[in-house]
């Protein structure tokens, strides 16, 4: 019988240790990968502060290295959606679980479905990288996912929270170039600087396993040889959009006409107050004498227009009868103490129509209305007598303002919080024209306000003024409203426009033609502001030719997508 041997070699018992462990980090790494772009991802987005908006030129790398690796490893088609999917849900918890505070079920939708929604242009990526090459793959990427952003701003599962460019709104002095571009040109700038950043990352590693040394002929350096040239041109790609912006910034004086406009914070709690059918319900009465008793602390005889928030008007308005209304002739004596002054409120209103033929898709029918909409409305007040204008608001929220016909049984059955079914809508802008001939007002309501050429389409139409009138107490105390005003400075720099912000709880605000806040509220306090604006009569190069880079990914994307189909089925 042999004695047993032991050997104490510590080098052998690390090397047995180090290998388990290098195992398990190997098993995690595309995970982790997910989790630090998301993370990433996050971190530089809106309300952050705003340097770490730099953050977001690499946030993107670590899921491009994941998606390599996972590729390296002979990762199924399956797999890669996986770990995609995964980095994609976490950015998308991460920004926007705030939707959860109106309801649960609707944040959660919300995540999901659109984290689903982002995998298709990262999928599309995948399969072209594959089947056509590395070179194409990576050029792809981006105009896969442009598309994506230009499809979701138009469809009616329209959820643009997260496009790409608004992403630097809290660091708007970085993309004063979006009045040429839009905020799509900031996805653009996005993705071209991660993706060359991940290159040379790529390359670098790769010199380094091949442990390569070239002594160069005659000792001269040639900074153009292909490993200098990437990170050079990732350098470039990050500095040069941002050294255009300071110069644009820097150079732009506010340009118009000035005048003076009143913008209300009412502060009702929507959950406890506001409705006739909340436990804390004030009166409507009450609601707009708070309104009128706001607006008073601030009016001048030289205040030109008062900004009420949206629904500040909650209880159903006829059009057709609107004038008979007792509150419409309350707020109608209100404007005849104060000669001159015009006001612009949200209201929901009721539409009737005479019969079936001539009534919108989205009517209602019953039988002591017969067929009706019912509208998420801005109504302008002239003056004392004048006719008032309604605009009915158009981009309207999936599940809670719109249904899609084709989901329209699975969404009834979720509860996304508010009303569940169609509003009704209007196809083109209507700008309110004041007694001031060069006051011209765009009376965006909410959402809307997301929606760079959506809200160019007014100025183009001769708005010199942007007004948005909003209600973002459904979201608390969160990221959400604050995202959400921060997202319209993004709107400010696009057209060149001042912006006049009235919320009913949230933030209300001025914000100036290069998107630096003139004046703001606090959070949930009742407020009312007023700032001199100025009315700009100039369109920028994006409202004048409209959003370019979206519909040319969109036909570029069509094009790799044919060409990859045909790679696959050679390859067959």
């Amino acid at each position: 019988m042999q004695p047993t041997t032991v050997t104490n070699n510590p080098t052998l018992a690390s090397t047995k240790t180090a290998a388990p462990a290098a195992g398990r980090l190997a098993y995690w790494l595309p995970s982790l990968l997910a989790l630090l772009s998301a993370a990433l991802l996050w971190l530089g987005w809106p309300v952050h502060p705003a340097a770490l908006a730099l953050v977001l030129l690499v946030a993107w790398v670590p899921f491009l290295r994941m998606e390599q690796l996972l590729v390296q490893r002979g990762a199924s088609g399956w797999k890669v959606f996986r770990y995609a999917y995964l980095n994609l849900v976490l950015w998308n918890a991460f920004t926007t679980y705030w939707v959860s505070y109106s309801t649960l079920g609707g944040g959660i939708t919300a995540v999901i479905c659109n984290a689903l929604l982002m995998s298709a242009p990262v999928m599309a990526f995948y399969h072209t990288k594959r089947l056509a090459g590395p070179t194409l793959g990576y050029l792809s990427l981006p105009i896969y996912w442009i598309a994506f952003e230009q499809l979701h701003l138009h469809w009616d599962l329209t959820w643009p929270w997260l496009t790409l460019g608004n992403g630097f709104a809290q660091a708007n002095y970085l993309v004063q170039w979006y009045e040429y571009t839009g905020f799509l040109g900031g996805s653009v700038w996005m993705w071209a600087v991660n993706i060359l950043v991940f290159l040379s990352i790529k390359n670098y590693q790769l010199r380094i396993k091949n442990e390569v040394v070239e002594k160069e002929r005659s000792h001269q350096f040639s900074i153009l040889s292909s490993q200098f040239l990437i990170p050079i041109a990732a350098g470039l790609a990050a500095a040069l959009p941002i050294a255009l912006s300071l110069i644009i910034g820097s150079n732009y004086q506010e340009k118009g006409a000035p005048a003076d406009v009143v913008v209300v914070q009412p502060n009702v709690d929507p959950y406890l107050e506001k409705f006739s059918s909340t436990p804390n319900f004030i009166p409507y009465d009450e609601q707009l004498s708070r309104l009128i008793r706001l607006t008073e602390q601030q009016l001048t005889p030289q205040t030109k227009l008062v900004l009420w928030p949206e629904t500040a008007l909650e209880e159903p308005y006829f059009e057709q009868s609107f004038d008979a209304n007792p509150k419409v002739q309350r707020v109608r004596n209100f404007l005849a103490q104060h000669p001159g002054l015009e006001l612009i409120t949200g209201i929901t209103s009721i539409t009737q129509y005479r019969t079936k033929e001539t009534a919108t898709p989205t009517a209602r029918f019953r039988d002591d209305l017969g067929y009706y909409d019912v509208s998420n409305t801005a109504v302008h007040f002239p003056g004392t007598t004048g006719q008032v204008t309604f605009y009915h608001k158009s981009r309207l929220v999936p599940g809670v303002e719109k249904v899609p016909v084709a989901l329209a049984s699975l969404i009834n059955n979720i509860d996304l919080g508010g009303f569940v079914g169609s509003y009704g809508s209007q196809d083109e802008r209507t700008v309110f024209q004041t007694a001031t001939p060069a006051l011209r007002m765009a009376p965006s309501i909410c959402y809307e306000s997301v929606y760079g050429d959506f809200m160019a389409e007014y100025v183009k139409r001769g708005a010199t003024l942007i007004g948005i009138i909003t209600n973002d107490g459904w979201w608390s105390d969160s990221p959400g409203h604050q995202q959400h005003v921060q997202y319209a400075t993004l709107r400010a720099i696009e057209t060149r426009r001042d912006i006049a912000r009235s919320a009913n709880t949230g933030i209300s605000a001025f914000i100036n033609q290069k998107g630096e806040f003139l004046a703001r509220t606090s959070w949930w306090t009742q407020d009312v502001r007023r700032h001199t604006v100025h009315l700009n009569t100039e369109q920028t190069f994006y409202v004048r030719h409209g959003e370019l880079i979206g519909p040319t990914c969109q036909v570029l994307a069509a094009l790799l997508l044919g060409f990859t189909v045909v790679q696959g089925v050679r390859r067959r």
